[in-house]
């Protein structure tokens, strides 16, 4: 973990006022943000399920209008963009407000966060309701060794720095890779070890455990920097498993997310390609209904 940087802490975080609080013992902090993710949480109820649109990308590109409509019937609150289809911001809000959905993130590519892109990125999430800027994946040279994960969490940190001015958060979601070792460290922490707290932790649940990690003990090492989390489930037998049909022990996530995790939306996303249709997705909420989730 790097040193506490009492200026620009202070600045971006605390206050003048907690300036004392901030360089204090690292757990006081991560308490202090698990905090207010839980007044927020109980604020707000249950936390609502969106549903990533890769989940339904053959539907998405056939016909944009009425998979939003189908995934608001199915019972989704939200959506998370991947692709914007060749909409506008106008078109994608418009669509949003017609079926009751918000925008629960979109994936943008690492080179629309950074330098003058990321106005113009700013600019359309604003449009379409969205402050959750999330980069999926990274290009090869920005994760091939150790020193390149740390200049890329420098990156991270002058975009949320910069997107944070405008009521943004910028953040990463991660793959199982991160999870394996690399040189004499392990990629997700040396990321989010080195990123300030405003770089969020979009959490994919069932990419952490393939990758050899336990969600609940990522949850508990990153208090707070939760705020979105992709479920997924993971099965080393089923390749078709849903929520609930893997490997993935639920009951203590949901519970770490919501009582330290800081989580304001949870993410469906199914990868295994075995639905037709919005089948998949369905199956998935029905699922988390019956664990009291929906």
């Amino acid at each position: 973990m790097k040193s506490c940087d009492a200026t620009r802490v202070s600045r971006r975080q605390f206050g003048l006022a907690g300036l004392a609080a901030a360089c204090g013992p690292a757990a006081f902090d991560l308490l202090a943000q698990a905090k207010k993710g839980r007044k927020k949480a109980a604020a707000a109820g249950k936390v609502p399920i969106g549903v990533q649109l890769y989940s339904v990308r053959a539907e998405c590109k056939r016909d944009l209008p009425g998979t939003l409509a189908g995934v608001a019937k199915v019972g989704y609150k939200g959506v998370e963009f991947a692709d914007y289809y060749k909409r506008s911001a106008a078109d994608l809000r418009k669509m949003l407000d017609d079926d009751g959905l918000k925008c629960s993130g979109t994936h943008t590519g690492l080179d629309t966060i950074l330098g003058d892109k990321l106005k113009a990125t700013i600019d359309f999430n604003k449009e379409i309701g969205n402050k959750y800027l999330i980069v999926p994946s990274l290009p090869a040279k920005y994760r091939s060794s150790k020193d390149a994960w740390l200049e890329t969490a420098k990156l991270f940190n002058e975009a949320a720095a910069r997107a944070g001015e405008q009521g943004m958060l910028v953040g990463y979601h991660n793959h199982s890779e991160e999870f394996k070792p690399l040189e004499d460290a392990v990629p997700f922490d040396l990321f989010f070890g080195n990123t300030d707290k405003a770089v969020i932790m979009q959490l994919d649940i069932g990419h952490a455990l393939h990758g050899g990690s336990d969600p609940v003990e990522v949850l508990k090492r990153y208090a707070g920097r939760a705020i979105t989390v992709h479920v997924k489930e993971w099965s080393s037998t089923k390749k078709d498993a849903v929520v609930g049909e893997g490997e993935v022990k639920w009951a203590e996530v949901f519970q770490a997310c919501e009582t330290i995790g800081g989580t304001e939306w949870y993410i469906l996303e199914e990868e295994t390609n075995a639905f037709q249709g919005l089948d998949g997705i369905d199956k998935s909420l029905k699922a988390l209904q019956a664990m009291g989730k929906a």
